[in-house]
């Protein structure tokens, strides 16, 4: 039995001693120094522990215990009985100097432009970060990325961020923790921004709830993210943006959700284009629908206000709607009628609410939020919160405006007024599209025909359709679909689709991802490599396997020469010279730990099992032995061991893995009957090893709905190395 401590040695002329790390075991002794300094009488000899509350005491504390912790698990639970001194100071060292490093290392310094030509990018929505991962990859004839601002409401999508891209990688990226729905995030991101020019923006703003208009909504949390994101968009006015979403994004509610999303995309205009349109509107106005002409011009001069001034445009339009419905009034019924009638104070008041739409859209997220917080869902509660809301949108109180005109006898001279007021008030709530739309119904064929010619210079972006991207296409080992909408500026060059790096033949294999790490059984964590022997792992099919490891470029190419396994560059990492790390990898529990320096600085993060019971090992190792769970369970109903679960995904070695999501408990290893680590998902989301994840490992029940452990940032995360082949993509063609 070994005994492991701390001493100190001759304080310097400063008076701070040396402290080293002593192990005496069978008669041997091994001294190894630390790196660490302190003041004798800061240091308690019997605790072992510097003395003080200090951050500075905290973290030398920790940096010892950690320490101790990695030679205790060397020597006394490791499979390995006996060790050569040289074998254990070694072994030390390497925690030792990667701590000395990341303590000797200047963060967050600025992005310096050693040569080449950067563009700008910001990640809304950006988790755990896998598209920033892959922009900072990117390098295409000198041109790179340059990371400026990720966004999302997670503490610790952000603790991850900061880990990753200020410590580690040295860089000044900063990160904004704020919902997107909220009333000032634009303006908090405009400042973290600091009136830099963006030029990418990426992103894939959760459309779950996403619902058409007239539609009665779920009013979920998640349900107008899009639009949000969109606003963004409008602000900064990216050469590019791309928006990442789930497959299925395309043929829900029979493919109008997609048709709605790329109407919105088209209705971001060139402001600078605004008055083009204006005087053409001008020009063919007629005399006798004065009142809807000057209502779409109205509409059309809300698109080039600034954001902070939009409330008051939108206050103007229902003031001028509303002067039109009081000049009419004494015209269509009598005084008393005026000041009395139900129907006429239903006109008049729906005016205050539209002109109070502000106040109501944050009242409505509020709401939301509260509802989402109690999870008012599918229980009698949630009815009377759903008519709530709906009352309060624009469209239903202009529908009761509409009733009430329609209950009111108006004269047949004044029906057309009444009409047009009730257009007029759609025109508001319209899409920039739409109201095109109603303009051009009252266009003749060659006055059409002048207004695409002016549509064509005023439509910021170009897009005709999305694009399905399978993630195993660029050297990705998993068969995720997922499609991009790409925005490209009307001044840059139009992507459609972004080209596999790999053909079919060529892709990365389960296995050639997964065999290095696979050293660790049930309810285990390692800390650093281990070798894995596929002949002795694999005994008769040996040779078969060995067969599914090809030397790879970066993005996953065959290459004869010269090339990485996808194991090895993921040990490697991937990241340009530009970025590489500027301090080893460490792992930190939580913020504060993060700010009290207790870092743990393992040669490999994020490689632990789970603790499963000897059923559930015994139901994997059945489902495991048949191929899949739908051949296991006649076997397992008679062993006993059937669960309710829904489905187990069985990992095959020579193909590549399904949707990665966020329960590892889903997945089961192609060889041993376990599920998989944290590293092992990222691995199969070609997450680089070096990148760690940060905070609770994993997380049940109602914490599922605030917090972002481990295993959720990677089952969300865009795959880095899909997202480095449409950033290269777009370094290619960006001016």
């Amino acid at each position: 039995m070994a005994t492991i401590n701390f001493y100190l040695d001759k304080p310097d002329k400063k008076g701070f001693a040396p402290i080293h790390l002593r192990i005496n075991c069978s008669g041997s002794q091994i001294k190894i120094s630390t790196g660490q300094k302190i003041k004798p009488i800061k240091f308690n000899k019997t605790k072992q522990k510097a003395i003080g509350l200090t951050t500075e005491s905290q973290e030398i504390n920790h940096y010892l215990d950690f320490l101790k912790e990695r030679a205790d698990e060397l020597l006394h639970q490791s499979n390995k009985k006996t060790f050569v001194l040289d074998e254990i100071k070694s072994y030390l060292n390497e925690y030792i100097a990667n701590y000395k490093q990341s303590n000797n290392v200047s963060i967050v310094k600025e992005q310096v432009e050693l040569y080449g030509k950067p563009f700008t990018f910001v990640d809304l929505f950006a988790g755990a970060g896998g598209f920033s991962e892959g922009f900072l990859q990117a390098e295409h004839n000198n041109k790179f990325f340059d990371f400026v601002v990720a966004n999302d409401i997670n503490e610790n999508c952000e603790l991850t961020h900061v880990v990753r891209y200020n410590h580690q990688l040295g860089l000044d990226a900063k990160f904004l923790k704020q919902d997107i729905t909220e009333p000032d995030f634009l303006d908090n991101l405009l400042e973290k921004i600091n009136g830099r020019k963006i030029d990418v923006v990426c992103g894939g703003p959760p459309c779950q709830s996403f619902s058409l208009a007239g539609k009665r909504k779920k009013f979920d949390k998640k349900d107008d993210l899009f639009s949000h994101y969109l606003e963004v968009i409008k602000v900064l006015q990216p050469k590019y943006f791309i928006m990442e979403n789930v497959k299925g994004i395309l043929t829900k509610e029979n493919g109008k959700i997609k048709d709605l999303i790329l109407n919105e995309i088209n209705s971001i205009v060139d402001t600078n284009e605004i008055p083009q349109l204006i005087s053409f509107i001008k020009r063919i106005a007629k005399e006798s629908n004065s009142f809807l002409f000057n209502s779409i011009i109205k509409r059309v001069e809300i698109e080039k206000l600034l954001e902070k001034d939009k409330e008051s445009g939108k206050a103007d339009f229902i003031s001028f709607v509303e002067n039109k419905f009081r000049k009419l009034t004494p015209k269509i019924v009598d005084y008393k009628t005026s000041k009395t009638d139900e129907n006429i104070n239903t006109i008049r008041h729906g005016f205050n609410l539209l002109a109070r739409a502000k106040e109501w859209e944050k009242l409505k997220r509020d709401i939301i939020k509260e509802k989402d917080f109690c999870n008012i869902d599918s229980d009698n509660f949630s009815t009377a919160f759903t008519d709530f809301l709906t009352e309060i949108s624009s469209e239903n109180v202009i529908s009761k405006i509409e009733n009430a005109f329609k209950i009111l006898k108006v004269p047949n001279t004044y029906k057309k007024d009444c009409d047009d007021i009730i257009t007029a008030l759609k025109i508001y709530t319209t899409s920039f599209d739409e109201s095109i739309e109603i303009l051009k119904s009252y266009c003749n064929t060659s006055q059409k025909r002048e207004l695409e010619t002016i549509l064509e210079s005023i439509r910021l972006y170009k897009i005709e359709k999305p694009f399905v991207a399978n993630a195993s296409n660029y050297g990705v080992p998993q068969n995720r679909e997922r499609v991009l909408f790409i925005g490209c500026r009307k001044d840059q060059k139009y992507i459609s689709e972004i080209p596999a790096t790999v053909t079919e033949e060529e892709k990365v294999t389960i296995f050639e991802a997964l065999y290095d790490l696979d050293f660790v059984g049930n309810n285990q964590e390692a800390h650093r490599y281990e070798l894995v022997d596929i002949s002795a792992q694999y005994n008769g099919t040996a040779k078969k396997m060995a067969k599914l490891l090809k030397k790879r470029k970066v993005d996953g190419k065959p290459i004869s020469k010269g090339g990485k396994s996808f194991a090895e560059w993921s040990r490697k990492g991937r990241l340009i010279e530009r970025f590489r790390p500027q301090t080893k990898p460490f792992y930190v529990r939580n913020t504060e730990a993060l700010e009290n320096g207790e870092k743990y600085f393992d040669l490999l993060n994020n490689h632990k099992t789970s603790n499963q019971n000897e059923t559930v090992v015994e139901r994997l190792g059945v489902i495991l032995k048949n191929g899949n769970y739908k051949k296991a369970q006649p076997e397992l109903e008679k062993l006993g061991l059937s669960t309710n679960k829904r489905n187990y995904n069985v990992l095959k070695p020579d193909e590549q893995s399904s949707t990665i999501m966020t329960i590892a408990d889903d997945y089961i290893h192609y060889n041993s009957p376990r599920s998989l680590t944290v590293r092992e998902m990222a691995r199969l989301q070609s997450f680089d090893d070096s990148f760690v994840f940060q905070g609770k490992r994993s997380t049940g029940g109602n914490n599922r709905k605030t917090e972002v452990p481990q295993y959720t940032l990677v089952g969300n995360a865009v795959p880095p190395l899909m997202a480095r082949a449409v950033a290269n993509e777009i370094l290619k063609y960006i001016k």
